[in-house]
């Protein structure tokens, strides 16, 4: 991707308040470094944008087309049941109702049912059982875990009737159906809006006037009016901006990144270097912060606002020398890890193994016998003590 286009990509992923519009913005492209990022230009249609993205011509739908007005008129006629309370549902179901959408709340009864009681919701007007919600519902929204949604499939499938739509935020159970059993009727819209991020900072960037990116998609089209609809609920639900995608092409990257980069391999990656050099000698304040305090405190934060470029570009010249001669040597460590790891999710490997997992009766202590064993690492330990000391931390104290 050349430079114009990574900026082209960044001024697309900042999230703005409500009102924005990517002309209008106070920061605007032709504010941006170097005169040559005007040339990136916007096809300016109402309803969405077409973006160069380093020679590939992409749509991105912006929240600016779809205002309060127009999804009340979209979804006049509709119920939206979420189904499920967890983070995901939690947030999406808050900022629908903050949109003064008509949506119900769809969960079992315990702790997810009790929460939604908490913030709000009210039995037997808008909070109800699973079925019950299933039933009254015209969009079933189902964002249940993935485990959940294979388990209590025979639950809903039978108020999947004609003329409603049935929506997910992740394409796992579709796509890997020989897996989970999840086959929706023919004779209903199937569509996903699939937020870049956890149901909680869909919420809390919702709350601060901001919106979250998120990619949209189209498994079944009944009505013709499949797209429409899924980009319009995108939005409700709190994205800012949406790219195109296909359920296939959702779930693969997804279950690929969060094993990958966002969270697995930077684990692993964290983990090695704290404990190299702890073996040095180093001391556990020392490790922590060359390893972790810094990167998400200075450089990723600079990275994500404006680049890995820009970081090569304005580091000093001892550390910029360090990684333009290393950068390549892990690359080529660590790709084929990521072709083992993109095998594993497109054959189906890393979907059985969750639903199994996932669906054990001892699945939570299990999880978190697992889980204590990061938390009781050195370096996570290290880390506690390391963020009491952040300038926010002692002032809060």
């Amino acid at each position: 991707m050349n430079f114009a286009s990574r900026i082209a990509l960044r001024q697309l992923t900042r999230v703005a308040p409500r009102s924005f519009s990517v002309l209008a913005r106070q920061t605007t492209l032709a504010q941006a470094p170097r005169a040559a990022v005007c040339k990136v230009a916007f096809t300016q249609t109402r309803g969405l944008k077409t973006i160069d993205f380093g020679g590939t011509k992409e749509v991105v739908y912006e929240r600016s087309d779809y205002p309060p007005a127009k999804l009340l008129e979209t979804f006049k006629n509709d119920t939206l049941a979420v189904l499920g309370y967890g983070p995901q549902g939690r947030g999406q179901a808050l900022n629908l109702r903050d949109n003064k959408l008509n949506v119900i709340v769809g969960s079992r009864k315990g702790a997810s049912w009790d929460k939604a009681v908490a913030e709000g919701w009210i039995p037997g007007k808008n909070l109800f059982e699973i079925t019950e919600a299933c039933d009254k519902g015209t969009i079933i929204m189902n964002l249940l875990s993935d485990a959940a949604q294979s388990k209590l499939w025979s639950t809903i499938k039978p108020y999947l009737t004609k003329g409603k739509t049935l929506y997910f935020s992740h394409g796992f159970s579709v796509v890997f159906s020989d897996d989970t059993g999840v086959v929706p009727p023919k004779d209903i819209d199937v569509i996903l809006v699939a937020p870049k991020g956890s149901g909680t900072t869909v919420r809390s960037l919702f709350l601060q006037g901001r919106g979250i990116n998120g990619s949209v998609a189209v498994y079944q089209d009944v009505s013709g009016k499949a797209k429409e609809r899924a980009v319009a609920l995108g939005v409700a639900v709190g994205t800012g901006y949406l790219y195109e995608t296909t359920f296939k092409q959702e779930v693969y990257s997804d279950l690929y990144g969060e094993r990958g980069v966002l969270m697995g391999a930077i684990q692993g990656l964290f983990v090695a270097q704290y404990e190299v050099l702890r073996a040095r000698g180093h001391t556990p304040s020392e490790a922590f912060n060359e390893t972790v305090e810094e990167a998400t405190q200075s450089l990723y934060p600079l990275i994500g606002a404006n680049g890995m470029d820009w970081m090569y570009a304005n580091c000093s010249t001892t550390a910029q020398r360090g990684a333009l001669d290393w950068w390549k040597k892990f690359h080529d460590v660590s790709k084929p890890v990521f072709e083992e790891l993109y095998e594993s999710v497109a054959n189906g490997t890393e979907t059985r193994r969750s639903l199994e997992k996932n669906s054990q009766p001892n699945y939570r202590s299990e999880l978190e016998k697992e889980l204590k064993e990061i938390a009781d690492h050195e370096m996570w330990r290290a880390g506690k003590a390391v963020r009491q000391l952040r300038p926010e931390n002692i002032q809060a104290n």
